[in-house]
């Protein structure tokens, strides 16, 4: 008894410490590491809405780019840092709801090992071609492909990645064969499309907008139900050529376990903001995203709903099987058993089959 109450004055300092750092919050600069290539579509949004989040908290947010292992690297950074709000991350559903089911071993659990802040925005999709290409729709690559099955690659931003997961879901509803070439991240998948290196692939719309305004690409379809406004002329997959077909992927941003509430609230409250500024908006609408804005309790239950579809989609489509494939062909390429593509980022060339 003498014990506890010798305890009982020291736990009542550390709660008010603890209090006033909360309250005080942010008092440093804040660190958002993004595990995507810099200017991939999380990437641009992260950057829009950070620095209105900056504006308004009077501090800076330092945005880290760390691409690579499919995202895997940077969310450990996150997960491993110290959960007092100056390390967050700004993830797409890749990383939080795809890789986790493409992989045997992983590091973190997304459950357990993060504390959601806010699902910011969705990212909207679209089926983009090298101008060399004579892809004019959905259609036409579908039917380029049944005349030559395999012989049309696509390009993403490695593997499980979602513009990876996109075209496996394209290719296995179609009907078809394509090969994926797997980068290290969306940025050098579209860029590589632009200069003719590769002729197809499904991107975010904030990664290749500018690349479609100027010019450098083709924008043949958009994975949305209706068309887009900032793409008016560019009709939906689903009307030109697959029926049915739909997709978009998340940035959200997160946290390490173990986050303070207060932080947490603060962190959601601010983001909530951010987006609901006008301008803000309106960059982000430019680029093809669609405002969501959640609580953190929302994009929890998001996250698990989402964990166990895509555990259900990938079984279904053998995509983890193509993982272990590509994961072989790789060991075996000192044997010349995979062709090596010396102009290309992703060096080899993995199949896919519907």
């Amino acid at each position: 008894m003498r014990l506890l109450h010798s305890l009982i004055p020291a736990l009542a300092l550390l709660l008010s410490s603890n209090a006033i750092a909360q309250t005080s919050y942010p008092d440093r600069p804040i660190k958002m590491i993004v595990p995507l290539a810099a200017a991939s579509a999380v990437d641009v949004a992260a950057r829009i809405v950070t620095q209105k989040m900056a504006d308004n908290m009077g501090q800076q947010f330092v945005i880290l780019n760390q691409p690579g292992a499919s995202g895997m690297i940077g969310a450990e950074q996150v997960a491993r840092a110290e959960p007092d709000g100056y390390t967050i991350g700004g993830f797409n559903d890749s990383i939080m709801t795809m890789v986790p089911n493409l992989q045997s071993k992983m590091r973190w659990d997304i459950l357990k090992d993060f504390e959601p802040v806010s699902l910011v925005a969705t990212v909207e999709w679209g089926l983009v071609a090298s101008n060399r290409a004579s892809f004019k729709s959905a259609a036409d690559l579908i039917a380029a492909a049944k005349a030559a099955p395999g012989k049309i690659d696509y390009g993403s931003g490695g593997p499980g990645s979602p513009q990876h997961l996109a075209m496996a879901m394209f290719a296995s509803a179609a009907g078809i064969s394509l090969t994926h070439v797997p980068y290290k991240g969306a940025t050098q998948a579209a860029t590589d499309v632009a200069a003719g290196q590769i002729p197809v692939g499904f991107q975010g719309l904030g990664t290749v907008a500018a690349l479609v305004r100027g010019g450098q690409l083709k924008l043949i379809g958009v994975t949305t139900e209706k068309r887009l406004a900032q793409f008016p002329d560019v009709p939906t997959v689903s009307e030109s050529g697959l029926p049915g077909f739909f997709f978009n992927s998340w940035f959200a941003i997160l946290a390490p376990a173990g986050t303070p509430k207060a932080i947490i609230a603060r962190l959601n409250a601010e983001a909530l903001k951010a987006v609901g500024d006008p301008e803000v908006r309106r960059k982000l609408d430019e680029l093809g995203f669609a405002v969501r804005g959640s609580s953190s309790e929302e994009l929890r239950v998001m996250t698990r709903d989402q964990l166990a579809k895509y555990a259900r989609v990938i079984k279904e489509m053998g995509i983890a099987n193509e993982q272990a494939a590509g994961a072989k062909r790789s060991a075996l390429r000192c044997a010349g058993e995979v062709r090596y593509r010396p102009k290309l980022v992703p060096q080899w060339r993995l199949a896919i089959s519907a």
